[in-house]
Order: C-alpha cells, then structure tokens, then sequence
C-alpha cells in the first residue's frame, strides 16, 4: 500500500535582483514600478518533475548536495510549502523534524513550545502535559523547561523538536538532519528511536549527509540534484552513485 505518492512534483521560488531598502522603494517594487524600470526576478525551479512512491512500512533516504532541493521536498510533504504543479498524496498523521524555527516560537518557553508543537501535531493540551516529563526527559531539557527558546543552542533546539514528535505516534517522520547538530549521546538515542520506528513499521523518510546512517536504516534512497530525481530505487546501489558523481566533480 502506498503511504505517500509523489506526482509530477515542481516548486518554483523567486529571486528578487533588486535590493529595496526604503518602504517607498517596497511599496514600487509591489507596483513594479519605480522612474519607469520594472523590477526583475530570477526563477529558481528548486524540484523538477519528481516522481516517487513510498510503500507502509519503508524508510526512505533522500541525499543529494546542498541545494538540491532535499528540504523542500521534505516540506511539500509535510504540507509547510505548497507546489506550484502536481501532488502528494499523504495516508496517515505525519511528524516533521526539520530545521530549527519550524512550528517554535522562540520568545516562549521550552514548556511552552512543546505544548504548541504537540498541539500542532494532533495532541490534545492535556496528552502533551501528561507527556511533558517524558519529553523534558528525554531530551534532556528538564532544568530547561522555564528558559525561552531562544536562549538555548540549536543542538538543544532540535532535541526538543525530536522529542515531542516521537510522544506524537505518528505513522509518517520526515526527519531532515536531525542527527547533524546533536551531541552523541543524543544522536544514539535517536539511533535507538529509529531502529523501534521500524520495528512498528512506520514510515520514515530522512534527509541526511550521514550516508552510513542512510544505509543502515534506509531499504530505498532518493538522489536529487539541482532539483532533479537522479536515481531512486535500492539504498547501496544509489548512495554509490552519489558517491562517484561527487568525487567527479
């Protein structure tokens, strides 16, 4: 059974190439208008015609260089970007870990980010408060939980977005370098979360530059580059491809 079909997927961004510093200046450019010059505007096609399935169960690698269009496909998925041509079919609740500033405020508390991200998430107030020691717990953050977000490092930040996704019970991760700002006591808690989601069989799909992890965790990979699906299908054969197009670079 597919749990996420991806169809004909392309999403476009646009670059401004005029740099607005006044409001009068932001008030033209929304006229385009300005002594008669229009401002321009480069478009980056960030995904190309991308097409794949993900069966129950599967875990899913996607790696690729910088810019290749990993993080926004994770975020088409889970419905934070919409694309501007075909689709993604989603079956059952997904939880994003993806970069730091998604779904946290950071003028709140800890405590209090963990109640709205888990409300975000599908949790009643009352299921995330009689999680809210288990989550503190495991991500380390109990004498934490009264500082504002803001005041803690980024690798604190994270275990926190990873914490309160995995109380959520989710059928679908998107994980995007959850690991790459952990320290390593957490990233082998996060080992051991991982191996549990798939021994319940949950879908997991993970951004990673951490081939090794891609290929003990991952039955399939995706390779993209500059936007474009390069491979997808077995995890050893793909990453090796990866490998050798960037050492020929």
């Amino acid at each position: 059974m597919h749990v996420i079909q991806v169809e004909d997927l392309w999403k476009k961004f646009k670059i401004p190439h005029e740099r607005r510093t006044t409001i009068l200046e932001n008030i033209a450019g929304a006229l385009q208008i300005l002594e008669g010059k229009r401002f321009t505007y480069e478009e980056f096609w960030a995904l190309k015609a991308v097409n794949f399935t993900i069966d129950y169960g599967e875990s899913i690698g996607v790696v690729g260089e910088n810019g290749s269009g990993k993080s926004t496909l994770l975020k088409i998925i889970a419905n934070i970007l919409r694309p501007n041509r075909g689709r993604v079919k989603t079956t059952g609740k997904i939880a994003p870990i993806l970069e730091l500033g998604v779904g946290f405020h950071p003028e709140l508390t800890v405590k209090e980010n963990a109640l709205i991200y888990g409300s975000i998430m599908g949790l009643k107030n009352s299921e995330v408060k009689s999680r809210m020691n288990s989550i503190l717990e495991f991500s380390s953050l109990e004498r934490f939980r009264d500082a504002k977000l803001k005041n803690l490092s980024s690798g604190m930040q994270m275990r926190l977005g990873f914490s309160v996704a995995i109380e959520t019970d989710p059928d679908i991760f998107v994980i995007d370098e959850a690991l790459a700002v952990g320290d390593m006591e957490f990233q082998q808690k996060c080992l051991n979360e991982f191996k549990k989601f798939k021994a319940e069989k949950k879908t997991i799909i993970l951004v990673s530059h951490a081939l090794n992890l891609v290929k003990e965790f991952c039955e399939k990979t995706l390779f993209l580059s500059r936007g474009e699906m390069i491979n997808f299908g077995e995890t050893e054969t793909v990453v090796d491809e990866y490998v050798r197009r960037v050492r020929g670079s």
